[in-house]
């Protein structure tokens, strides 16, 4: 009986494996395979609006937004400078981001005669705080949106949780009221945009680049994680 019982686990752990094995071998996407219409039409002017803030933090927003040119145009893309946008978009009447959320795609080749247009949201931008524990969350969607065809050229989720208590596990009084101390000082010092920079650094190596790159059209069998 006890044999039995051996041999069929000896069993299902070497299917596991095999199994395993074949997932592993399975091929990676590359950045033409998940995003091939950034590579058929092949935008060369990006827009980029401000962010929707669906965070707790009333000021994520402007704090991102500071963030977000400069890793598209190194990316080889013309970006259009924000706070030209921001003018053009107000002479328009139109103030809200969620108005300009709302917009046909083919306005913004009308006003700007942009190619494309980078969608972001704000999903966190939160620290969580346990007296001796805190950490803080930043994650951010993106999708860059065709203005001639209205498709989604390019999409990514990006995000970054950081420990941001003490560090002192001792479990004693001591260690708890050092910990605590150490865990506020962290969070009231939390440099969100620092944090909001990796998370778009992550983002980048998704993205194929721009013509201003030169590695234009040459990355396309870039394999991604999973």
């Amino acid at each position: 009986m006890i044999r039995n019982k051996l041999v069929a686990l000896l069993a299902t752990t070497l299917l596991g494996l095999l199994f395993s094995g074949c997932v592993a071998g399975s091929p990676q996407p590359t950045k033409s395979s998940l995003f091939p219409k950034m590579y058929e039409e092949q935008p060369r002017s990006l827009l980029i609006l401000p962010p929707m803030n669906e965070s707790t933090d009333a000021e994520a927003k402007d704090y991102y937004m500071t963030t977000v040119e400069t890793p598209y145009a190194l990316m080889g893309y013309y970006t259009f400078p924000v706070e030209m946008v921001g003018d053009i978009m107000k002479q328009e009447g139109i103030y809200d981001t969620e108005l300009l959320y709302e917009l046909p795609l083919d306005k913004f080749y009308d006003y700007f005669g942009a190619d494309a247009v980078l969608f972001t949201r704000i999903k966190k931008w939160d620290v969580s705080y346990m007296v001796v524990a805190s950490t803080l969350t930043v994650a951010i969607e993106s999708k860059i949106v065709s203005t001639k065809t209205s498709e989604v050229l390019w999409t990514y989720n990006g995000s970054i949780v950081v420990d941001l208590s003490g560090g002192n596990n001792s479990g004693d009084l001591a260690g708890l009221i050092i910990n605590a101390i150490a865990t506020a000082i962290n969070t009231a010092s939390a440099d969100y945009v620092k944090y909001a920079r990796q998370v778009n650094a992550r983002m980048m190596v998704a993205l194929p680049v721009g013509p201003y790159h030169q590695l234009y059209l040459k990355d396309q069998d870039v394999k991604l994680m999973k």
